[in-house]
């Protein structure tokens, strides 16, 4: 939703020319609208709330919410260098394994986890849909083990492959697409880099 600071009204995002009509109508404030100026705030503990009351496997799964938090840790890290969109990573974080069915071999759940974002989005998020696409590919193709070219895509994936430790698996350059990533790998250890 797009809120008026001027008019307190609020909008669907997807619609935004009643909002550039009124915001337009104030001379002294006959700017572009642009929805980061007026977006409100995602309440990201309220998304992970409802994403982890529907989650399968439980608080605890070693593909739950800790996970989660390590990959947004890692990937809002790697996205000071590489430019990704934040809030994106942030949403993939929460989505890329909540739809996981057991904890060993599920190859859809990628793919299970891009369509519950679509599900909830506009409903219990907003984003772009060009956002909201990134996110999509981001899940849908994590397991795949490739590399992506696009910085948001490739920090989601990373982010994710650099928590692989807590599951005994060494994080490999090989598969990393950021050279952030990479970095990292090749230290063996996320901690230094951390400020």
């Amino acid at each position: 939703m797009i809120w008026s600071a001027v008019t307190c009204h609020r909008f669907p995002a997807r619609d935004l020319s009643r909002a550039r009509l009124l915001w337009k109508s104030i001379p002294c404030l006959a700017m572009p609208l642009h929805t980061k100026w007026l977006s409100v705030p995602l309440d990201f503990a309220h998304l992970q709330s409802l994403i982890i009351a529907q989650f399968p496997l439980g608080p605890n799964s070693i593909h739950g919410p800790d996970h989660w938090r390590m990959v947004q840790r890692n990937g809002l890290l790697l996205a000071k260098e590489t430019g990704a969109i934040e809030v994106v990573v942030r949403l993939f974080a929460l989505f890329h394994d909540s739809r996981r069915q057991n904890e060993s071999t599920d190859a859809e759940h990628g793919p299970r986890g891009a369509q519950f974002a679509r599900a909830l989005y506009g409903s219990a998020f907003e984003i772009s849909p060009e956002e909201l696409d990134l996110l999509e590919q981001a899940c849908h193709g994590h397991t795949s083990g490739h590399r992506h070219p696009d910085p948001t895509i490739g920090t989601c994936w990373d982010a994710d492959r650099l928590d692989l430790g807590r599951v005994g698996i060494i994080p490999e350059e090989a598969f990393m697409s950021t050279e952030f990533g990479k970095r990292i790998a090749r230290k063996g250890l996320i901690h230094p880099f951390i400020k």
